[in-house]
């Protein structure tokens, strides 16, 4: 009874009865779940890896650590409370963000160099989400508020993500797509904080950034007694920078001591501004407040520390923003990261990094942390000063501590104007130099073009749509990439090695100049009716349409027509297919007979890695339009198939294997009439005649020999059961031109058709 209820299902479903082995679900769902036990305790071991190398911590790393440590702790207490101010959170948030950053992100790292922490992109997209939030719901949530909830939400999110390990998807966004929409935001923070540095007031400075440099200039007549602090902070920043590196190179023997001037000089700027304005200002309070701006009372130690109360009104209120700050925190945090890992030689696992930045933020949201991600300034002072592993982020969060608990009576007095000029100096860095852009030009132009599309949108614009316009046209780019594929077809050329006692050896190359072959090589087509077709790209339905009217037009055009359409009367012919023209029917028929009958179309697979329904659907739509020109059947090989599953695909529309029965014509159906195709099919079958299929000649697959217990064996490279499938466009070529003229024999071929393949 079973078997006859499994022989009834396999008939419905047309299922092949031809014995030929494929790869099934089965197997392949039993190598996924070999060992499952195996895989889930992988699972929760890359969760940590810190238990990968804190076991073998050592006296040595620590000197490392420590150094590092303090470099970045001395670094992130002023840029945390000046990236705060760019937030517009009180200065403290930024310390809370700093310590939960670097206190928690080594216990889940697998980047020793990246350094965790308010960013200048994170905050200036957090202010704009306060502001946007606040205009839809004046009042109703205070900034620091909406801050907290916005670190938890994006946390988790990015949290998810990591868990179910799908951290590859950043990888659809190219390098010129994060450095166009990184310049352009450097571009929009640094125009907004001149103001500040001038102390020019009385505009948005949060507008678009061309309105800004407009309203800049025009209020550059209100600059007041901030520019002081400002622009003298913003100038030794920067000689204290030029300087101290010039003098690093021209005595390499104190580098260290010039190294330390350069890794101080945020602090030790905003220690002589603070002192300055604490002389200028303790004795010039009036009733409007102090003459310059300053940071006023910094509240010490961690605030109202405890779980965290979300609204739900306001994660509402939240969502249009969460996509945009989503993918700042991870796209930023991987972009570092990578940079890092390939300079320094190791791999990080991007699912991995974003868990951290997950639960540094989820965790963050306890103290009341705003958003925070990867530092690309700080982590290049983090590599540079000797890092040895991640636990360098301990003694930096115990500099913050520090800092939090102890200094906040001397932040008082720091001018506001100061920590415009450090932001200013901070982000400046990360406008892509010239360089870089005429690298991208001179790679790629079109992403080039995306990079410029990205710079300009986020200056005319806002940093959000600058995202948005560089992820949506690397997305375009890619589609029409895998859409609009280049294909070729190939003729042979012999290459002659002189310093290899003159051996020689076929190549396929383009019969058309493709631009990288040397014009001077002479590429000779193959033998009359035989085309070779080169895909160079996977084989799917964006791109199958393309490829199959190449072949087809080249078929068309260089090869004989079966029927002679002159002979057909005017009213037979198709509505598409005129015909010559009137008295013209001869010479068109002498032109056409003086084309080679087509045999065979070898197709080099070399470079597919996907193919799809929809693809095999095209190529038999190719085969049977071919077979209709020629009023014959053509031989379709296949060279280079390195999937089984691609096998599979192939044999599932009839190919590969040379058999007289025909599959039916129609793989992938939209929907289905009468009978359905299959039906139609088989109708048709059993009412026409026969005809003998080409493929079903006698073929030899090339013998793989080996020597096992001393005796000599001979083995198939492919599957016998599969003779159009080769193992590469030689053996293909071959078994076309061994099988050409009058039927041979499988003896009788065998000889020519022998690969001789060496194992070492």
């Amino acid at each position: 009874m079973a078997s006859t209820v499994k022989r009834v299902g396999k008939k419905i479903i047309g299922y092949p009865e031809d014995g030929v082995p494929i790869i099934s679900t089965t197997t392949y769902i039993k190598d996924r779940l070999k060992d499952p036990k195996k895989n889930v305790v992988h699972y929760l071991q890359s969760l940590f890896p810190i238990l990968g190398w804190i076991t073998r911590y050592n006296v040595g790393w620590l000197t490392g650590d420590l150094i590092a440590g303090l470099t970045v702790g001395i670094v992130l207490v002023p840029q945390g409370m000046s990236y705060a101010q760019l937030a517009t959170l009180p200065p403290q948030y930024g310390l809370y963000s700093s310590f939960i950053g670097v206190a928690i992100y080594w216990f889940f790292a697998t980047s020793k160099d990246v350094s965790i922490g308010p960013v200048a992109v994170m905050s200036v997209t957090t202010s704009q989400i306060i502001a946007a939030v606040d205009s839809k719901f004046p009042g109703k949530w205070q900034a620091p508020e909406i801050a907290t909830t916005l670190a938890f939400v994006c946390g988790f999110i990015v949290l998810a993500i990591g868990l179910l390990r799908i951290g590859w998807l950043v990888e659809f966004i190219p390098a010129p797509a994060v450095s166009g929409f990184m310049t352009g935001s450097a571009i929009n923070i640094l125009v907004g904080q001149v103001p500040g540095l001038m102390g020019i007031t009385g505009f948005n400075t949060r507008a678009p950034t061309y309105e800004v440099i407009i309203n800049t200039l025009k209020g550059l007549p209100r600059t007041a007694r901030d520019a002081a602090w400002g622009l003298s902070g913003l100038v030794a920043l920067y000689a204290i920078r030029i300087t101290s590196t010039k003098l690093q190179r021209r005595f390499p023997r104190s580098g260290r001591i010039f190294f330390f001037f350069i890794v101080a000089r945020n602090a030790f700027v905003i220690l002589v501004l603070t002192i300055a304005a604490w002389l200028y200002c303790r004795h010039r309070r009036t009733a409007n407040g102090y003459p310059i701006k300053i940071l006023q009372t910094v509240p010490s130690g961690f605030q109202n520390v405890g779980p965290v109360t979300i609204d739900p009104s306001l994660v509402t209120a939240l969502a249009p923003q969460l996509p945009v700050a989503t993918i700042i925190m991870l796209l930023e945090h991987i972009a570092i990261a990578k940079s890092f890992g390939r300079v320094n030689n190791y791999k990080i696992n991007p699912s991995q990094e974003l868990i951290a930045i997950g639960i540094t933020n989820t965790i963050g949201s306890v103290f009341h942390a705003y958003p925070a991600t990867g530092s690309f300034s700080r982590s290049a002072l983090q590599h540079k000063s000797g890092v040895r592993t991640p636990a360098s982020g301990v003694v930096a969060g115990i500099v913050v501590i520090v800092a939090l608990y102890g200094l906040t009576p001397a932040f008082y007095w720091i001018p506001t104007a100061g920590l415009s000029a450090v932001i200013i100096h901070s982000v400046a860095d990360l406008i892509a130099p010239p360089a870089q852009v005429y690298t991208y030009w001179r790679v790629s132009p079109l992403e080039f073009l995306i990079w410029l599309a990205a710079v300009l949108v986020t200056v005319f614009s806002t940093i959000e749509n600058g995202i948005y316009t560089s992820i949506v046209s690397s997305l375009v780019l890619l589609l029409l990439r895998i859409a609009h594929p280049r294909g070729y077809l190939l003729g042979k050329a012999t290459l002659t090695d002189p310093r290899n006692d003159g051996q020689s050896r076929d190549v396929f190359l383009p019969l058309r100049p493709d631009g990288v072959t040397n014009p001077g090589v002479k590429v000779e087509p193959p033998a009359p009716g035989i085309i070779i077709y080169r895909f160079e790209e996977s084989y799917l339905y964006p791109n199958c349409s393309i490829a199959n009217s190449t072949i087809v037009d080249y078929v068309k055009e260089n090869m004989r027509r079966g029927i002679d359409v002159g002979a057909i009367k005017l009213r037979d012919r198709p509505w598409n297919d005129p015909g010559p023209i009137v008295g013209g029917a001869e010479a068109a028929q002498e032109a056409n007979m003086a084309k080679p009958k087509l045999r065979a179309i070898i197709l080099d697979f070399s470079t597919v890695s996907q193919v799809d329904a929809t693809a095999i659907q095209a190529l038999t739509d190719t085969r049977d339009e071919i077979e209709r020109w020629t009023n014959a059947p053509v031989e379709f090989h296949f060279a280079s198939i390195h999937s089984p599953w691609m096998q599979r695909a192939l044999l599932g529309g009839g190919f590969g294997t040379g058999t007289p029965t025909r599959l039916p014509s129609e793989t992938a159906p939209v929907a289905t009439y009468g009978g359905g195709h299959m039906a139609a099919w088989k109708s048709k079958a059993h009412s026409e005649t026969p005809r003998t299929d080409v493929e079903a000649h006698e073929t030899y697959q090339s013998p793989l020999s080996h020597e096992r217990e001393g005796v000599l064996e001979s083995t198939p490279l492919l599957p016998e059961a599969t003779p159009f499938f080769h193992f590469d466009l030689v053996a293909a070529l071959r078994d076309v031109e061994g099988n050409s003229g009058p039927q041979l024999s499988r003896h009788e071929t065998s000889s020519m058709k022998q690969v001789n393949v060496s194992i070492s």
